[in-house]
């Protein structure tokens, strides 16, 4: 029986009832379908890097599309000026990452940014994932969706996704409030990614938008480089921080073909050899094929808080060096986004703290924002752990953090 530990990347949560993988764009939505009819918990997942269940049973039914087609409905080949929109359509179900490598291979720009992120195309667009000065929410042109609530497919356009930081009107919907799960569409939203289409731009070359990643590529914040150098330095960053997903995932067989091979063959090699030089840097011996299981830092759910957005007098409340960048409430007024690593740190967080000593979940010994399974982790030990940190930074600064996955049947408002 397959169960979340199965299928999520932080590795834990109960046992399923039903696990459904259509292969067909309607054997996806009369799986949707058949469990709304019946009033069943419904648990649409993608990579499940987003998603924080409970130890329990699940009761319902989990659908994981299995679709990972993607097409380009235009002609690639540039136009005289070199200015040439192509519009690249990606089925639910394909693997995000796989999906940036066929981009970045083709010759086209405007998702470099956002490699090695887990899961997929569909969770791309309900979270508006967003990383190194690129957002999704940019590059998409239209949404194809199952509207549950109308029974029947939507072409939803970009405009009308209601996009902002690390939220959409598909996310939103899931949610009364922050943290707090809707009575009707929860925890699948009320409309279902069948397929996204993209338009990104024909060029070999992309613009790095972000000071890290500059500072790795040895260039300036602005500046132009090639899509695959800006790729190539993503992945290097992201595994400096613990950020990529533990490519030993794939060898389960629960997730047996939702990512290319190839791809998995890269991540894999590049894991072992950041896992060997961290043993050298850290003075021990590292044997000549280094396994990948001690790569805990890596089970988690990316980043688990999200940076919260204040008004102007609550962010006036923080310390005088607490990052401060402008941002867009909720409400569509100003306000000020603070960074939830720096409010964790200070507030006592440190690097891999723990509960206690045995504890089996701690913070990343990389990255303050992620909580990892440092093997054995229940979904209880997770979620004792974020109480923790939110409980101490709020007590520190007055600001209650947000997580960032979706969480079911635990409550971490």
């Amino acid at each position: 029986m397959t169960s979340f530990a199965d299928i999520t990347t932080i590795g834990v949560g109960g046992h399923i009832a039903r696990f459904i993988e259509p292969t067909s764009r309607v054997g996806v939505i009369e799986a949707v379908e058949d469990a709304d009819s019946k009033g069943l918990p419904l648990c649409v997942i993608g990579g499940g890097s987003n998603l924080l269940v409970a130890d329990t049973p699940f009761n319902g039914v989990v659908v994981r599309d299995a679709r990972r087609t993607i097409t380009v409905p235009d002609e690639a080949a540039p136009v005289e000026n070199g200015e040439r929109i192509v519009h690249v359509n990606a089925e639910a179900g394909c693997n995000w990452d796989d999906f940036v490598a066929f981009t970045v291979e083709l010759g086209l720009e405007g998702v470099e940014g956002l490699s090695g992120i887990p899961g997929t195309v569909g969770a791309s667009v309900v979270q508006n994932i967003g990383a190194y000065g690129q957002e999704v929410a940019s590059v998409v042109e239209s949404v194809e969706a199952w509207d549950r609530q109308e029974k029947r497919t939507v072409d939803i356009p970009a405009a009308d996704m209601g996009f902002g930081y690390r939220m959409s009107m598909l996310k939103s919907s899931m949610y009364k409030a922050p943290a707090t799960p809707s009575d009707e569409f929860f925890p699948t939203p009320r409309y279902v990614v069948l397929s996204v289409t993209f338009a990104l731009r024909h060029s070999a070359t992309g613009t790095v938008g972000y000071g890290q990643l500059a500072n790795a590529l040895g260039v300036e914040v602005g500046d132009r480089m090639a899509t695959t150098a800006i790729r190539d330095a993503v992945l290097y960053v992201r595994a400096a921080k613990g950020m990529l997903e533990d490519a030993g995932r794939y060898e389960n067989p629960a997730m047996a073909g939702t990512k290319r091979a190839d791809q998995i063959a890269i991540a894999r090699s590049a894991q072992a050899q950041h896992i060997a030089t961290s043993a050298d840097t850290n003075g021990t011996e590292s044997a000549p094929n280094p396994p990948l299981e001690p790569a805990y830092d890596r089970h988690s759910c990316g980043s688990f808080f999200m940076n919260p957005i204040l008004t102007a007098d609550a962010a006036a409340r923080l310390p005088e060096d607490a990052p401060r960048f402008a941002a867009t409430l909720p409400d569509g007024t100003p306000g000020i986004k603070t960074s939830a690593a720096w409010l964790i740190d200070h507030a006592g967080f440190h690097k891999g703290f723990k509960i206690a000593d045995d504890a089996r979940a701690s913070l990343s010994t990389l990255h303050t924002l992620a909580l990892t399974n440092r093997g054995g982790a229940s979904a209880a030990d997770v979620a004792a752990l974020a109480a923790r940190v939110q409980d101490g930074v709020e007590a520190a600064f007055g600001v209650r953090l947000v997580p960032e996955p979706v969480v079911v049947g635990l409550d971490l408002r």
